[in-house]
């Protein structure tokens, strides 16, 4: 597989194939991540995906599902993902699932009816970054949507019957709007309705205009007793009907797994076990992005 700087995937792709489509981020410019801020966004030559395709075809032949990389994979026009996807079902019949990472803004460029018809051809599942119900917030790290757009998106998703995992990053409001934040984006996941809720924690890097801001004392991140308070709060006030549940990223201090509503009791009475020093947290050494 020819693919060009780091690749990021979500824990869940762990045993997918990893086709990189696209290089680097259509958007690139979210003030916490740092993951492409060295890659020029490009959709790759076809004749570069062929190959990769060809090779998978060959080597891969234990894996059910396939991931579309870089940081937003819907950002390739609609007719040419169409074509990509048709090929993927042509060339690579064991894979049952493609998913992808997606903002907003690339979801509402499409109708309910266009992504229906990605579903038909494969692409089971959406990675959409919320970060946080809070519009401030939302503000402060540039994700150029606010929390009814990220409502509308996430909605979008959900009506055409793909799978949609939503991600939210403890943290991400500072110390001054930490509880805010926490309620908000418990509200906007209720609207949402995701399929999954995945949550992480701000881990702040030098290469991007958050961490520098950190670095000179104007952002302040709260401690692990506030970013457990924070994830205490999400789930006290998170009211879905059915979703999974996960914050067993490598950047939280506390991890849990399992489906709400039916694990949300226990789910805060470990937070609260945790807050009381009852249950050890993961050690600084071992967190990680």
């Amino acid at each position: 597989m020819q693919y060009e700087g780091n690749i990021i995937r979500p824990p869940s792709e762990a045993n997918s194939i990893i086709l990189q489509a696209t290089v680097g981020c259509s958007h690139n410019a979210c003030s916490f991540c740092g993951a492409y801020r060295n890659k020029r966004f490009y959709i790759k030559d076809k004749a570069i995906i062929l190959e990769d395709l060809e090779f998978a075809a060959k080597y891969c032949l234990r894996q059910k599902t396939l991931f579309l990389a870089d940081g937003n994979g819907l950002a390739i026009p609609q007719t040419e993902l169409q074509n990509l996807l048709e090929l993927i079902k042509e060339r690579l019949q064991n894979v049952r699932r493609v998913s992808l990472y997606a903002n907003s803004n690339d979801i509402l460029k499409r109708s309910a009816e266009e992504l229906i018809a990605l579903k038909d051809l494969g692409l089971g599942r959406i990675y959409m970054g919320l970060e946080s119900g809070h519009d401030l917030v939302l503000r402060n790290i540039c994700k150029d949507a606010d929390s009814k757009k990220m409502i509308q998106a996430g909605r979008r998703v959900r009506e055409a019957g793909i799978f949609l995992s939503v991600t939210v990053l403890l943290g991400i409001g500072g110390t001054d709007l930490s509880q805010e934040h926490a309620q908000a984006t418990a509200d906007v996941l209720n609207l949402m309705e995701p399929s999954q809720i995945a949550v992480l924690t701000l881990m702040l890097l030098d290469n991007t205009p958050l961490g520098r801001e950190y670095n000179k004392g104007r952002f302040r991140l709260p401690g692990q007793e506030g970013l457990l308070k924070e994830l205490r709060t999400m789930l006290v006030n998170l009211d879905l009907e059915k979703a999974q549940f996960q914050s067993n990223h490598a950047s939280n201090y506390l991890a849990l797994e399992g489906r709400l509503p039916r694990d949300k009791k226990k789910f805060i009475a470990l937070v609260d076990q945790a807050i009381d020093g009852a249950i050890a947290l993961k050690p600084e050494s071992l967190r990680a992005l």
